[in-house]
């Protein structure tokens, strides 16, 4: 396919690239600098088209000296793709063989890394809810971007996405009807705020921070696959550290543990579903 003539191909380096993350931490503290690079490198190919910039200086510059525009940049720079019960599978493995574990402790600890807009905090609170021990979960739900973070706290999501979600709800085979959990206001599927009342919404950069408490139960889904090999270890340490003895960690379906450093702190619940047990310290 031809380029039209007015239509101007940018070419990205690395140095630039550096020169951009480098520019964003010495600036506001975020770290991109372990991104996977092809895909860290599209979106900035996107950014600079959705907003008329010719150039990565010129990228630099409006990031540098309009905070908002760089608030608005993280989160087109982020991932920020969820659904309702995302690999319905996985919610059934979950039930199976985690839940069961959870509800013999008299309380427990769960941390949503990378909740995004929140859509898999309130599955599995529904999951939890329905096992009788949602009363028992403290959960922490955490991303890098502060306007994600408001969206899931308001346990609102778009009416657009609602028979998708119903589709994947009937597919977990759980019982009753999603819609026994929200209500249609203003184009918005409202849920019960009673499945949030135990969530605490967090900003936390798992780039570079560090741990802040201690958890039974970690879900970091769908998040690795955007990290180089560096930044994966890492991470992994930082989950690893942040589990009690025996805590579950739980990866997307394209995530794997195998070539990672501490492989062999944990053992493997559920290949398929990517699910995980911590066994050494």
């Amino acid at each position: 396919m031809f380029n039209r003539p007015d239509e101007e191909i940018i070419q990205i380096e690395l140095e630039e690239i550096t020169k951009l993350t480098d520019a964003i931490f010495t600036k506001y503290g975020y770290d991109f600098s372990n991104y996977a690079i092809s895909s860290f490198k599209r979106r900035i190919l996107m950014v600079l088209k959705k907003y008329g910039l010719k150039s990565v200086d010129k990228l630099i510059q409006k990031i540098l000296f309009e905070p908002a525009f760089f608030e608005q940049f993280v989160l087109d720079i982020t991932v920020n793709t969820t659904e309702m019960f995302r690999d319905p599978t996985f919610y059934k493995a979950l039930k199976h063989q985690v839940v069961p574990v959870l509800a013999t402790k008299p309380e427990f600890n769960v941390w949503h890394a990378a909740c995004s807009t929140g859509e898999e905090v309130i599955s599995l609170a529904i999951l939890l809810d329905q096992e009788g021990i949602l009363n028992k979960a403290k959960i922490y739900a955490t991303d890098i971007n502060h306007v994600v973070l408001q969206k899931a706290a308001s346990a609102a999501f778009p009416v657009r996405n609602l028979d998708f979600y119903h589709e994947n709800y009937a597919k977990t085979e759980f019982p009753g009807q999603l819609s026994d959990y929200y209500t249609i206001e203003n184009g918005t599927m409202q849920f019960d705020k009673r499945l949030i009342q135990n969530v605490k919404f967090k900003h936390h950069d798992l780039a570079r921070d560090v741990h802040f408490y201690k958890f039974d139960l970690i879900l970091c889904r769908n998040v690795m696959i955007y990290f180089n090999q560096e930044l994966q270890n890492r991470v992994f340490e930082l989950l690893h550290n942040s589990l009690f003895m025996n805590g579950f960690l739980c990866l997307g379906a394209k995530e794997s543990l195998i070539w990672c450093k501490i492989a062999d702190k944990f053992e493997t619940v559920n290949s398929h579903e990517k699910i995980f047990r911590k066994i050494k310290a």
